[in-house]
């Protein structure tokens, strides 16, 4: 699934690719907004980010899609 993250006084969005489910994603977040703790996302490469519950703006999830590659004819 591909994440995109909104940060609060932010002008870019972060954007990370991750193996987990749309419902694990929805669960962290309402876990974290809850809590008032931290979302905590880990990609498919194992790259963690870390971001403070107060601090977010938005969570796109949405399935991630790979363009196509080479050329046309």
């Amino acid at each position: 699934m591909e994440v995109k993250i909104g940060v609060i006084h932010v002008n870019r969005e972060l954007t990370i690719d991750t193996e987990l489910d749309a419902k694990a994603i929805e669960k962290q977040v309402q876990e974290a907004l809850t809590a008032g703790g931290v979302l905590s996302l880990t990609d498919a490469k194992g790259r963690r980010v870390v971001v403070p519950a107060e601090k977010l703006a938005y969570v796109d999830v949405t399935a991630g899609t790979a363009g196509p590659v080479g050329f046309r004819s």
